[in-house]
């Protein structure tokens, strides 16, 4: 201790800052050039690494919420990997799990499983019909509603006339679309017997002679307009849907994020599907009012203009020109009411529809709200937005395992979507069907197809032979038994008359146990954790459960499980570290070069430090106080200057995402970062580390210096 009582360690510390900090002012180009070079390090790592743990977390929200829980299980024997949103070559080739049950059974025995989902995620296509069809069917219920005579009834008849009329001009405009395409078309090719006679379909309906007598057999009239005219309709052609079957009562108990934004749930235990809301905005949205959405989000999200933007531009011309759709929905009725409600809104003489429908579009900066909510609240009412509704029935086929297409009939209960990624291309567009219909499409045997297949074989008396006894049983052992006689198959007898119609209502009525929905086959499955944090060791154990009960299981990560879409934020981190690494390793460089050149000017100082009692150990303390110095104080400012930039990001509404995929990167609208405490660490850790090792070799060379040399040395 000295006289006053301050320990000497702590007075040469004092005397160590003091000269330090002087040097650190006395060279302020060499200070301000290292230490811009630190700050902007800083600032990198703080902001990028708040935005990846932002995007990290949001990613989580959306996969974990959606489709991947916490744990994705499938058949260890599966060639492929599972891809939860499709992989580089496309869908996942998986082997699939034989017995659901078995597979849940195991898996609910381990402590921290809370649920498990079975899954079938696939694609397939679906015909929902077209505009003439949708004209037809309201055509028809007038025809059953008035049992075949509308006369006497005021009102039915007056929509019964309307919608004939409607289906005649419907026919006039479908005759002017097709004689068009025959001007291009080669009227040689193996179709043209095929062409020709639609050609003349049409050419009848556009006669007066088949409306006169529409009244006469309007059920046969209408039959042949189903089959005959319908059909050469140049839409309505089939769409891809991207589906999951699953359990749908457990799939929603599983991930909380499902939201029904229009229908009701399938009722437990029936077939149905939930078609996915973006889904139905994308492909099954009347394409006008589709375009006006995209204006809308266009303009609030993004704050775009029309009068700056080529793309809303197109759009706004594309809804005056394809005014097609819409005209072709509106019955004479309906038309004389839209006219009506459009030239009052419009505020308009016009008295053509299809020129008021050119007013209305006519869109801009100025007019678009007005026109965009005249568009819902008067027009829309009077047409069918999407090709399928709640309450229909879609006929969806695919593929099955065997090669040949199969399909099923299922009604769409309502609209699904995911909070938080509500329009998001990859979580979006799914849509939920029940394990059942699943089976079916894929051909995968279920019990209810097995017990169907053993009451046509007991019907039509066929049995199981062995190998050995085939021949005789086949083509008999030389004896003749009996004559044959010639008599015709009774169809009603072998399979039930009107089975196909019976069995359909059977599948939409019928409910399904607990153990019927999990005694099958599914791809993969679902597991929801009680504790997310034990993931792996969880993993772990239900590989471990599923041996047990003799199934060879792979369990893999939410992350893992969405193939490149989950691999995104190790990406984005790769890409950020590597960037950090260069900056801080040009800094280092520079930092070292700057270092040595200082000191080679200070030699005389140091020597004559040196001189007067300086221990090596106190001028290589000295220097390396000098650059952690700098380090730490623009390394702070940095990281302070990378926070402000955080907190200015989150505070203007965050980053917008403007696409799909960002939108479900993001787990919203906009990415919102926030600043972690361990953004700031690493931070300055970095510059910590940086800042030693850049200032290590000039202060061991300042270190070596010796008295008489510095004192032998010129200026």
């Amino acid at each position: 201790m000295s006289r006053v009582g301050v320990p000497t360690r702590w007075r040469q510390a004092g005397v160590l800052l003091l000269i330090a900090f002087r040097n650190l002012f006395a060279s302020r180009a060499k200070t301000f050039i290292v230490g811009g070079i630190i700050l902007f390090g800083a600032v990198l790592v703080v902001v990028g690494s708040s935005l990846l743990e932002s995007i990290d977390s949001g990613m989580r929200r959306s996969i974990q919420g959606s489709l991947g829980g916490h744990v994705q299980v499938y058949n260890a024997r599966s060639k492929d990997d599972l891809a939860l949103y499709g992989g580089m070559m496309g869908e996942s080739d998986l082997e699939p799990i034989e017995d659901f049950s078995r597979l849940k059974r195991a898996l609910m025995a381990v402590p921290n499983v809370k649920a498990v989902v079975p899954m079938g995620i696939d694609q397939a296509m679906v015909s929902m019909g077209n505009l003439f069809d949708m004209a037809l069917a309201r055509l028809r219920d007038d025809v059953r509603g008035c049992a075949g005579s509308c006369a006497g009834v005021p009102i039915v008849e007056v929509r019964y006339e309307a919608h004939k009329e409607h289906i005649r001009r419907m026919a006039m405009l479908l005759r002017e679309e097709l004689r068009g395409a025959r001007a291009i078309s080669d009227e040689r090719g193996r179709d043209a017997a095929d062409r020709a006679r639609g050609w003349a379909d049409l050419g009848r309906v556009n006669g007066d002679a088949f409306w006169d007598g529409f009244d006469r057999d309007p059920l046969g009239s209408l039959e042949f307009l189903e089959n005959r005219i319908a059909p050469l309709s140049l839409d309505g052609a089939f769409l891809f849907v991207r589906y999951v079957g699953t359990d749908l009562d457990a799939f929603q108990k599983a991930f909380e994020g499902t939201e029904i934004v229009e229908g009701t749930p399938v009722p437990k235990g029936q077939r149905g599907i939930l078609l996915g809301k973006l889904y139905a905005e994308d492909w099954l949205k009347l394409r006008t009012a589709r375009r006006l959405d995209k204006i809308k989000d266009a303009r609030d999200l993004l704050h775009k203009r029309i009068a700056k933007d080529e793309e809303l531009q197109r759009w706004v011309k594309e809804n005056q020109t394809e005014t097609r759709d819409i005209l072709l929905q509106l019955d004479p009725i309906r038309a004389e009411e839209a006219k009506y409600r459009l030239r009052r809104g419009l505020r308009s003489e016009e008295a053509d529809l299809q020129k008021l429908l050119v007013q209305l579009f006519a869109t801009d900066d100025r007019n678009f709200d007005e026109r965009y909510k005249l568009f819902y609240s008067q027009l829309a009412p009077l047409l069918q937005l999407y090709t399928a509704k709640v309450g229909d029935t879609i006929t969806i086929q695919a593929p099955a395992r065997s090669g040949y297409m199969n399909s099923v009939n299922v009604k769409v209960y309502g609209f699904v979507q995911f909070k938080g990624l509500e329009k998001s291309g990859l979580a979006g567009i799914m849509s939920l069907m029940d394990i059942q219909s699943f089976r079916d499409l894929y051909g995968f045997m279920t019990a209810e197809k097995a017990a169907e297949i053993r009451k046509i074989k007991e019907a039509a008396g066929a049995r199981v032979v062995s190998r050995e006894s085939a021949e005789a049983e086949l083509f008999g052992s030389g004896e003749v038994v009996a004559a044959a006689r010639q008599t015709a198959i009774d169809e009603n007898r072998l399979l039930g008359a009107g089975r196909g119609a019976q069995r359909k209502e059977d599948l939409f009525a019928r409910v399904y146990s607990q153990e019927e929905i999990d005694s099958g086959v599914a791809k993969n499955a679902a597991v929801i954790l009680k504790d997310p944090r034990r993931m792996r060791e969880a993993m772990r154990d239900i590989v471990a459960a599923a041996r047990r009960e003799g199934l060879e299981v792979k369990a893999v990560t939410w992350q893992q499980a969405s193939g490149m879409v989950g691999q995104f934020v190790t990406l984005a981190r790769l890409v950020l570290y590597t960037a950090v690494l260069i900056i801080f390793a040009v800094a280092l460089v520079i930092i070292n070069n700057a270092m040595v050149m200082a000191t080679l000017q200070r030699v005389k100082e140091i020597g004559t430090m040196r001189a007067i009692g300086a221990q090596r150990r106190f001028v290589l303390i000295m220097l390396m106080v000098e650059t952690v110095a700098i380090g730490l104080a623009f390394g702070a400012a940095g990281a302070a200057l990378g926070a402000a930039i955080v907190w200015l990001i989150g505070a203007s509404g965050g980053i917008p995402a403007t696409n799909d995929q960002l939108y479900f990167f993001f787990s919203g609208p906009s990415l919102v970062p926030r600043l972690g405490s361990s953004s700031l660490a690493v931070s300055l850790a970095i510059v910590l580390v940086v800042s030693i090792a850049s200032g290590l070799y000039p202060a061991l060379i300042a270190a070596r210096v010796s008295p008489l040399e510095a004192m032998q040395s010129e200026d």
